[in-house]
């Protein structure tokens, strides 16, 4: 019996209030139920889930996350259309949170940290009709081409209510 797909996320954070700010901001998340500044459960606008994210606090002085340990490395959010991923770039790149930027020929990606540093990616997915034949490898991210050929309103993956 194969799993379909990842239902939500849960993170150990250090404050509960800055990241669900950061996450409403950055990611446009909406609050579906905090409790006393201990934990929040988050939501991605549209989603069916009763939420896609919890934020569970373990105090400030918590250690943060160490590159090259074990443990989670990084959490991919999809963004339904290249215009959003645009946006959400400008957003990261305003806030000092973008880490990074990459095309995987089956995607489009922005890498960023959130006020804990724990990494997150958050991608558009190229039809799949147009996917390279050897997968494409990791090339510089070019926005503006990639706007260029698909456009910013082309809905894709989850968003477009499909397997493209």
């Amino acid at each position: 019996m194969p799993v379909r797909r990842l239902n939500h996320a849960v993170l150990y954070i250090r404050d509960v209030q800055r990241s669900v700010e950061f996450y409403q901001d950055v990611l446009g998340f909406e609050v579906a139920a905090e409790y006393a500044g201990q934990a929040a459960f988050l939501r991605a606008p549209g989603t069916l889930n009763d939420h896609d994210l919890g934020l569970f606090a373990v105090g400030g002085q918590a250690a943060g996350p160490v590159p090259g340990q074990v443990g989670l490395y990084h959490l991919a959010w999809e963004a339904g259309t290249l215009g959003e991923l645009a946006a959400i770039g400008a957003r990261l790149r305003e806030r000092g949170a973008l880490v990074g930027a990459s095309d995987h020929g089956v995607s489009k990606s922005f890498y960023a940290k959130d006020p804990d540093g724990i990494e997150f990616e958050v991608m558009w997915r190229v039809p799949r009709a147009e996917w390279p034949a050897d997968g494409g490898g990791v090339q510089r991210l070019d926005l503006e081409a990639a706007l260029a050929r698909w456009g910013a309103e082309l809905a894709t993956g989850a968003a477009a209510g499909s397997a493209t």
